[in-house]
């Protein structure tokens, strides 16, 4: 359905060194410049981060969550504890299983230095 996903920075060095830590614990190596850009490559999907091209301030989106797939509850531990240690914030709960009816899903919330919302997820075998 989605060919990427952008999110704009304030500050490209510090965004990419965040991005870098967390994305790394998922398996997906360093993000590689494109102009003013970094982007993250995986077998399914591209993830970039710019500064805005309008020249205006970058802002997160109210409401809005960035989710990254992870293999394990230990890839989504090591994600949020990378984002923590490289700039961001943890949000919502702490990481762990969460039930909804049938689901059961183990997930971590964090927030990056420009105060994005992302969410590491796994979901175990039933």
């Amino acid at each position: 359905m989605f060919s990427h996903v952008m999110l704009g920075t304030n500050d490209l060095e510090v965004s990419k060194k965040f991005y870098d830590a967390v994305l790394g614990t998922l398996g997906i190596g360093p993000g590689v410049a494109n102009k003013s850009r970094y982007f993250y490559r995986s077998p399914t999907g591209l993830f970039g981060i710019t500064t805005p091209i309008n020249g205006e301030p970058a802002t997160h989106g109210n409401g809005s969550t960035i989710g990254f797939n992870a293999a394990s509850a230990e890839q989504v531990d090591a994600f949020h504890a990378a984002g923590v240690a490289n700039g961001g914030t943890t949000c919502e709960d702490p990481p762990g299983f969460r039930e909804g009816g049938a689901v059961k899903l183990y997930l971590a919330y964090l927030r990056d230095p420009d105060g994005n919302k992302l969410c590491a997820l796994f979901r175990p075998a039933k």
